[in-house]
């Protein structure tokens, strides 16, 4: 922001800032894959991918996820949440368990729990850290 007016973003810092995010994301999706033994991932190429899809379904689908269960969010005071986030990761799973080129593969529901909590909680201080944004705007 210079004197009060925020600057529009270029195609260019929007796409740093999307590839920051997708490299955070992929990081916690790693991060989950060796601290769960009920989830299991091959390569790089795998835990890209099911950062990409993770990160579509977040921004797609979750906000109408957030906005159909609001009553239970505001009754759980925002711990409804996790289970959101937790049904994106099986969704995300499933989805990719029909490509054979992709390994990614969740055992059960406490394993996607658990890996949800985990991979929200690696990209929270990765972002702290990394900030997209800021790293966007240096671009």
């Amino acid at each position: 922001m210079v004197g009060g007016i925020r600057r529009r973003e270029t195609p260019a810092q929007r796409l740093v800032a999307f590839v920051v995010r997708w490299l955070i994301t992929a990081a916690g999706v790693w991060v989950a894959a060796k601290l769960v033994g009920g989830i299991h991932l091959e390569g790089w190429k795998s835990t890209l991918m099911v950062a990409l899809v993770l990160g579509l379904l977040n921004a797609f689908l979750k906000p109408l996820l957030v906005f159909g269960t609001f009553p239970l969010l505001i009754m759980s005071v925002g711990v409804f949440l996790v289970l959101i986030n937790t049904a994106l990761l099986a969704l995300t799973a499933w989805f990719l368990g029909n490509f054979e080129s992709i390994h990614f593969a969740i055992d059960g529901f406490w394993d996607a729990f658990f890996g949800a909590v985990i991979i929200s909680i690696v990209s929270f201080v990765l972002t702290r850290f990394f900030n997209p944004g800021r790293i966007a705007r240096n671009f």
